[in-house]
């Protein structure tokens, strides 16, 4: 069975950018997050060897989400100039690298991935998803998987089915109907006030989903009823919120467009130009202890190691 690798970028790079110090090139120009993101896209394509691969961005303009409730991810604080300026150039870079990249004014990574796992799940392919985000377990099945990096990407974790259930009690099908109960701080939207983790999975234990939950609340515990006719109208908000999209309009898009057969060595020159000069080694020798040029800014290498 063949491997496509889908990859949420801008997660990747959020997380490159505040797990590494801001080191910059001599004129300057911040590189930090584009050195991780390379670092943990050349340590996943060599752990699980994709036959094809694609790179999903989000985009600065307003979702649907944020259409429908404007308090939607409000508490983020703004991008840091140092981060924003780096999303040109490691698009730029992936275009050399020969990796398929994608992003569509409206909707978030999640939801193009969401559509690229409904239109590429028929092709007998086994497909990862590479993720920090809790929302992207429901598309979860028989053949997707989702790769978690808990620190960098060093450690990280391969969610299944079962260990969605093991660790959220619910299906990986029941993830948005979780969130719409306990809500979600990192988007802001709330679910439920008074329903956390435990009861919330009981609830859809039972019942299934959110909608058979309010068709059966004369059976639910006086105390717990309160609280879910009170918060109807948040419960649907947020379970509208949570949901990933299918259906984004990705056009151009087939397998042999996204086919991966190594990076081209055009990445070389064009990270060298940034002096990027580790992780440029590493891709084109594979060398465990790459030269290092005269003049090259040191780097802890204990944050290093951590992708």
């Amino acid at each position: 069975m063949k491997t496509l690798l889908l990859i949420d970028g801008n997660g990747v790079m959020h997380r490159a950018y505040h797990a590494l110090p801001l080191f910059k090139t001599k004129n300057g120009f911040p590189t930090n997050a584009m050195f991780g993101f390379f670092s943990i896209l050349y340590k996943v394509v060599k752990d699980y060897q994709p036959d094809y691969l694609i790179v999903c961005f989000d985009t600065p303009v307003p979702t649907f989400r944020k259409k429908v409730f404007k308090e939607y991810q409000a508490q983020r604080p703004k991008i840091d100039d140092e981060l924003a300026v780096q999303f040109k150039v490691t698009k730029e870079a992936l275009n050399k690298a020969g990796i398929a990249h994608i992003e569509k004014e409206g909707f978030e990574a999640d939801d193009l991935i969401g559509t690229l796992v409904r239109r590429f799940k028929k092709e007998n392919l086994r497909i990862l998803i590479l993720s920090g985000d809790r929302d992207i377990l429901q598309l979860i099945n028989k053949n997707v998987y989702v790769i978690t990096p808990s620190i960098g990407y060093s450690k990280s974790k391969i969610y299944d089915k079962e260990e969605v259930i093991k660790k959220f009690n619910v299906k990986p099908e029941q993830i948005t109907d979780f969130k719409a109960l306990v809500g979600d701080n990192s988007d802001n939207y709330s679910g439920a006030k008074g329903i956390g983790p435990k009861i919330a999975s009981k609830l859809i234990n039972k019942y299934h989903s959110i909608d058979s939950i309010y068709k059966n609340l004369e059976k639910i515990p006086e105390k717990i009823r309160i609280i879910l006719q009170e918060s109807k109208e948040n419960v649907y908000l947020s379970l509208q919120l949570a949901k990933i999209l299918s259906d984004a309009p990705i056009e151009n898009i087939n397998l042999e467009s996204v086919k991966f057969e190594g990076f081209h060595h055009d990445l070389k020159y064009f990270l060298l130009k940034y002096e990027i000069k580790s992780i440029t080694e590493r891709i084109f020798n594979d060398e465990k202890n790459p030269i290092k040029e005269k003049g090259e800014k040191k780097i802890d290498q204990s944050q290093i190691s951590l992708f």
